[in-house]
């Protein structure tokens, strides 16, 4: 098990000297020793550090590796694969079975047309419809895709000759679809049948003697998707769950090769660069972590001997590790680069963890923390321990990777066991989620500011399509639907006005693009009937697996899709692809103007939200590491539990705050958001921290004094949170009882650090975490103006927080938690009886 629970067999990788007693090569980017009179110095004989020549084929396994992480990263659980293949392969089946059905029918060419389109859309919707688990679940859905399709079918056909009631029609059809999305996620796709429905009756028109044969169409497209996705490509638990764990893995590397590069960057820009990086991916790492949580509570998904909580304690103990050797790789990187220095040292661990190398990155980091050196004369202080903080927190990872239950052992019971985020067919929840509670802007009397998202969204699609049917029509009498779909698509998806504003924008993208590629195509493809509906299904396919990347790709494939079909129907030219240019840019601009003045959802409102309920599970995980500092059981409070609620509300404030990130608006500074947003992170992790110390702290007999002032702080800094949670971003002041919090915070650790020295004993590990807390809680309380291209300066060293060598010995009473310098847990792998001082660095 690795990553938490399983890895893949890493290649081995050569023995490397001590790397305190060896000269160490410079990374990549790092200046040359020069001699006294300024010529630069030979290259050392022995480059310890340096990763040894490999053979070609372990070169091309490390290649191979790094292939393979950067697929699963890019795609945690590979729900984005399986969706393109399930996708292709049911439109590429239903255009099959319905040509198959209209030859044997006896069809005319133009109801064969119908019935292979018709049920393409159901093989499409579908395929996303059915993605969960559960067999029985699908079932359900599936059984109510004819009646959604006819249900806009047939209102579609009764109104098709005449123009003014179809027009209207349209409209209701369009309110419908979305008003119906509070039902839950299958009316999401019920809707869109509908709508489809009526957009197929009102311009293919056809007629009611034809209904006997659409019927067949439709049941035999809901039949094939419906056996496709339950049988041949049925979406199991375990594989996903494996899937994800893998993924973990990856990232995890990821954030680890960030880290090398991080302290093989001498550029001040580079660094920058980089230090926002790491911070992103330590937030996909934590992403991936609430996939796998969430994976893990369907039937059949665990393997054998493993219990949803053990999985959610592994995945914390090596996400803690990581995440500790990313805040080392920081602090370390803001030293100068020695070629025999502390830097070298961890930069070869990180290197070597990041490009799988676990056994060679285990033995840099156990010889670092095993030796007695000291900082060289004239090197900057504090980088030896950053450096071993690094390694302790290498040494910890690699310990946790394959280390599995022992065999035959039976997992605890997980009757009370809740995942900290309920899945969407396979995902995480989106941006709807943390909007559905957020009212609409807005002066005045208006009973719709105050209903429910969808409600809200319903009115506007109908709106925005009313408007897209007039402007449609001004630029084309037979093609205004394109207008109508970019204004109707404008509000699928999305939540904030931002976000409309965004899809609608690369809607316009996608398609400019996708016409410049589709006229190449269909010249290359006329007269191919074949290759052209190959093409056809390739392109939905990358399209589906590239939507969660960008929406502009999505349209870019649809466009060359769409001038495929038209090659088919020989209606194709340049001038056509264009027309739908021109109506999906009208679309696309009504859908804005509606998102931006009518009942609009504002993004800064949203983002308040998501920071509010941040805000409240920080509270709450406070609470429950102050309960266990006195001494509480888990049932009186489960800090995993509570640290996972945190990861998912910083998840949800990454998610809604991303698109003022870039600069849409004016008075808007995107650097500044996110330099919040990494002080946020910073403020989950150090409460992170937490968790395993205050577990820990359980194991002795009764609540020392230090660890009832341990208790204090931790509660006045949950008094502090729970005071922020309404308290306004970019305030220049805080409130006073933020203040008087934060204030009685650090009275209490201090008066922690004064029961330790009375006592003789260590100085609790957990109190420079908590000092970080103070720290960033004061940041976020008082906004201070942020610097724009990199982080903000280090704040110096606390005289309160010596660094004070701790030791790590296990005891017989308890298992070790590991802390490391910055009271990181570094879980329960032993990494020798050595001392690891503590870093005096307080930026979080």
């Amino acid at each position: 098990m690795a990553e938490g629970i399983r890895s893949e067999a890493p290649h081995a990788a050569s023995a490397a000297p001590h790397p305190t007693t060896s000269q160490a090569a410079p990374p990549p980017g790092a200046p040359h020793a020069t001699t006294a009179d300024g010529r630069k110095a030979p290259a050392p004989r022995t480059p310890a550090l340096r990763v040894p020549v490999v053979p070609r084929a372990s070169a091309l396994r490390a290649a191979a590796h790094g292939i393979r992480d950067a697929h699963l990263g890019s795609d945690p659980g590979l729900g984005r694969l399986r969706s393109a293949l399930t996708a292709g392969l049911a439109m590429a089946g239903a255009l099959g079975v319905e040509y198959l059905y209209a030859r044997l029918a006896g069809a005319a060419p133009q109801d064969m047309i119908v019935y292979m389109i018709i049920g393409t859309v159901i093989a499409m919707l579908g395929s996303n419809a059915l993605a969960g688990p559960s067999v029985v679940a699908n079932l359900r859905i599936a059984v109510f895709f004819p009646v959604a399709l006819f249900a806009g079918l047939l209102p579609g056909i009764a109104v098709a000759a005449h123009d003014v009631p179809m027009l209207a029609g349209f409209v209701v059809v369009m309110f419908a679809a979305v008003y119906v999305r509070r039902f839950g996620l299958a009316y999401f796709f019920y809707g869109f049948m509908g709508w489809m429905g009526y957009f197929f009756a009102a311009f293919l028109h056809p007629q009611v003697s034809q209904l006997p044969g659409l019927v067949v169409a439709v049941l035999l497209a809901t039949v094939w998707v419906t056996a496709l996705c339950l049988a041949l490509l049925r979406h199991r638990a375990g594989n996903a769950l494996r899937h994800a764990r893998a993924a973990f893995g990856a990232r995890a590397r990821a954030v680890a090769r960030t880290a090398a590069a991080l302290l093989a960057a001498e550029r001040p820009r580079r660094r920058a660069r980089l230090r926002r990086e790491l911070h992103l991916r330590q937030l996909g790492l934590a992403e991936t972590a609430l996939l796998v949580e969430g994976w893990s509570t369907e039937p059949g998904a665990l393997p054998e001997g493993w219990s949803p909580r053990a999985l959610r304690r592994r995945l914390l103990e090596a996400q803690l590790a990581i995440e500790a050797m990313a805040h080392a790789a920081d602090t370390l990187a803001r030293q100068p680069y020695e070629p025999e220095g502390p830097r070298a040292a961890a930069h070869a661990i990180a290197q070597a963890l990041g490009h799988h190398h676990y056994p060679r990155a285990g033995r840099l980091a156990r010889a670092l923390l095993e030796s007695r050196r000291s900082d060289a004369p004239g090197s900057a202080p504090g980088a030896l321990p950053a450096a071993r903080q690094l390694a302790a927190a290498a040494a910890t990872y690699t310990g946790l990777v394959g280390r599995v239950p022992a065999p035959g052992t039976t997992p605890p019971a997980d009757s009370g066991f809740e995942p900290a985020v309920a899945l969407s067919l396979g995902n995480l929840p989106g941006s709807p989620s943390v909007a559905k509670d957020v009212h609409a802007r807005g002066r005045g009397w208006n009973p719709l500011r105050r209903v429910r998202l969808s409600t809200r969204q319903a009115f506007q699609a109908a709106f925005a399509g009313g408007l897209a049917i007039v402007v449609g029509k001004a630029i084309s009498e037979q093609r205004y639907y394109w207008a109508v779909i970019a204004a109707f698509v404008a509000f699928t998806g999305t939540a904030t006005r931002s976000e409309t504003v965004i899809k609608a924008g690369h809607r316009v993208l996608g398609t400019l693009l996708g016409i410049i590629a589709g006229i190449g195509l269909a010249h290359l493809t006329t007269g191919h009937d074949l290759l052209a509906l190959t093409l056809i299904v390739v392109s939905m396919s990358v399209g589906f697996y590239l939507v969660k990347v960008s929406y502009a790709y999505m349209i870019f494939f649809v466009t060359i899709m769409v001038a495929q079909m038209y090659t088919l129907l020989h209606e194709f030219s340049a001038e056509l692809l264009l027309l739908r240019l021109e109506e999906t840019a009208a679309g696309a601009l009504v859908g804005i103007l509606v998102s931006l003045l009518f009942l609009p959802t504002s993004t800064r409102d949203t983002v308040n939200a998501a920071r509010a309920e941040l805000f409240g599970a920080l509270t709450e995980l406070l609470e429950g590491v102050a309960l266990r500092f006195e001494g509480a059981a888990v049932e009186d409070a489960d800090p995993d539990a509570l640290a996972r609620e945190v990861d998912h509300r910083l998840h949800a404030l990454a998610l809604v705050a991303r698109p003022l990130t870039r600069p849409l608006v004016r008075r808007h500074d995107p650097s500044y958001l996110r330099e919040r947003l990494r002080v946020y992170a910073a403020a989950a992790r150090r409460a992170r921290v937490l968790v395993p110390l205050a577990s820990a702290a359980t194991h002795t007999a009764a609540p020392t004094p230090p660890r009832a002032h341990l208790a204090t702080a931790t509660r006045a800094l949950a008094a502090a949170t729970r005071d922020l949670t309404s308290h306004p971003d970019r305030a220049v002041v805080a409130t006073d009882e933020v203040r008087t919090s934060l204030a009685a915070a650090r009275a209490s650790l201090a008066a922690a650090e004064e029961a330790a020295r009375a006592e003789h004993t260590r100085t609790p590990r957990a109190l420079l975490p908590l000092h970080h807390l103070c720290d960033l809680l004061d940041d976020l309380a008082t906004a201070p103006a942020l610097h724009r291209g990199g982080p903000a300066p280090a704040i110096p060293a606390r005289e309160t927080a010596p660094a004070t060598p701790m030791t790590t010995a296990p005891t017989a009473a308890a298992p070790v938690t590991r802390a490391v310098v910055d009271g990181s847990p570094l879980g329960t792998a032993p990494v020798g009886n050595v001392e690891i001082p503590r870093l005096t660095e307080r930026r979080g």
